[in-house]
């Protein structure tokens, strides 16, 4: 009886949150296994960035197709196709360095696969979670990300050791088919509303359909009129609001993406320290990002319901915050030369920009709920954009600096590497203060 009055709006956003931290698992995984394998097997660093920037190539690809899809045909069968073919994709693809064009089109399938998935994620949650409960719905979806890369960290090296980099591969596709199974079993479309204020807000509303041309029918009285709709495309691509998070959105994910791909090198090169012996340590950045991306999320609810700030202040206060304390610790980060103190600052610099996810992440749900799968997928392009930029970028430079410094263990080796997110974060956190709003500009 109990599980029968667990609302059902609450299962679908535990679900996402095990999907996001499924994802994770598998790109902090591949960055592991893939790092060891590439070195056993004399791979340089600018060749390894290549590798590892593929998968964001096939990611940047499918994010606005992702989130058109998931508004014609649903998000849910959306996300369930996405893992499908993931985890198909890890299972049958061989780890072996010396095939790159195997290794590519492998990568760029699984990066095309899961850019479905948050466009889809987000049309669902549109759906199906009331305004009041967004900001932390939404956080806790994302911290998923790095509950998994957290999880990633700590246990798939000591995999990788034991069982080799292969293995990786299929614990990854294992999680993928067990998490499609509990949402083919579990995940429903939301009912037309089971919220009295659904119809104002927009949720419990079926998505705004993607046809030019189709038509929607408006009850007036006994007869019904009828209408066309079409996605105001030029006024997305043209709005302010939504470039603000565009820019943040490429900026989170730069830091995030150089630091997830990276770090792992970082350690065991640029402070010469074993992942294995590093137990528990070495987890801590992503772990800090899932406490922070919660604490953003209920902050900013009981800062919107409690009416201390509008939704306004309260996303530009969180977004800024974030922001420019992670900056701070991100320029800072190649000056500690321990364990300890690497560790501390890569954990405040991506905590705190996990916390400016309840400012710029949030927002697109609040100015256009109705596209936020669309609005979530060219914001995504841009996170993914970054990514490509980044990883490839951060390998040319640690490749640069090997042959100006001999080896990549003196602090001067990583300060490009790191100043240059933490520049961004500076500027994008102005944008945000500038142009963006939490007032509904798109009906």
């Amino acid at each position: 009886m109990k599980w029968m009055k667990f609302p059902k709006r609450y299962l679908i956003v535990i679900l996402t949150f095990v999907s996001t931290c499924v994802c994770y698992i598998e790109r902090v995984g591949f960055s592991i296994a893939y790092t060891v394998a590439a070195d056993a097997a004399g791979i340089n660093q600018s060749s390894k960035g290549t590798i590892l920037s593929t998968f964001y190539y096939g990611y940047a690809c499918s994010q606005v197709p992702g989130g058109w899809l998931a508004q014609k045909i649903g998000g849910r069968r959306v996300l369930l196709l996405s893992f499908v073919l993931w985890s198909s994709t890890c299972f049958l693809v061989p780890l072996d360095p010396n095939r790159v064009t195997v290794l590519v089109v492998a990568r760029l399938l699984v990066g095309v696969a899961q850019g479905f998935i948050f466009p889809s994620i987000h049309t669902v949650l549109a759906q199906w979670v009331p305004p009041h409960e967004r900001s932390r719905s939404v956080s806790l979806t994302t911290s998923g990300m790095y509950l998994g890369a957290a999880m990633g960290m700590l246990v798939l090296p000591s995999l990788v050791k034991f069982r080799g980099p292969q293995s990786v591969f299929l614990a990854e596709a294992a999680l993928g088919v067990m998490w499609s199974f509990l949402w083919f079993k579990y995940a429903t479309d939301p009912p037309r509303s089971e919220h009295q204020k659904a119809t104002a807000a927009s949720f419990g509303e079926s998505v705004l359909p993607t046809k030019v041309s189709q038509k929607i029918k408006v009850e007036n009285g006994p007869a019904a009129t009828v209408r066309t709709s079409k996605i105001p495309w030029k006024r997305i691509l043209v709005s302010g609001p939504i470039w603000a998070i565009v820019v943040n959105n490429f900026t989170f994910h730069y830091a995030l993406y150089v630091l997830m791909n990276w770090l792992p090198t970082y350690f065991e090169l640029g402070l010469e320290l074993s992942l294995q012996e590093m137990g528990f340590a070495k987890m801590m950045p992503y772990f800090n990002m899932f406490i922070f991306s919660n604490i953003g999320g209920v902050v900013a609810d009981h800062l919107i319901t409690k009416r201390i700030m509008s939704v306004t202040k309260t996303r530009k206060f969180l977004n800024t915050v974030g922001f420019i304390v992670s900056s701070l610790a991100l320029i800072a980060l190649p000056i500690f030369r321990t364990s300890g103190g690497a560790v501390f600052c890569s954990s405040v610099a991506l905590g705190f920009l996990a916390l400016g996810r309840a400012g710029f992440a949030v927002n697109h749900m609040d100015i256009a709920p109705k596209y936020a799968g669309i609005v979530m997928g060219v914001s995504n392009t841009a996170g993914t954009l970054a990514g490509i930029i980044g990883v490839d970028m951060t390998g040319k430079l640690l490749e640069a600096a090997k042959a100006e410094y001999s080896d990549l263990s003196s602090p001067e080796s990583w300060r490009a590497v790191f100043f240059i997110p933490g520049l961004l974060c500076v500027f994008s956190s102005f944008i945000f203060l500038l142009f963006s709003t939490g007032e509904r500009i798109f009906d």
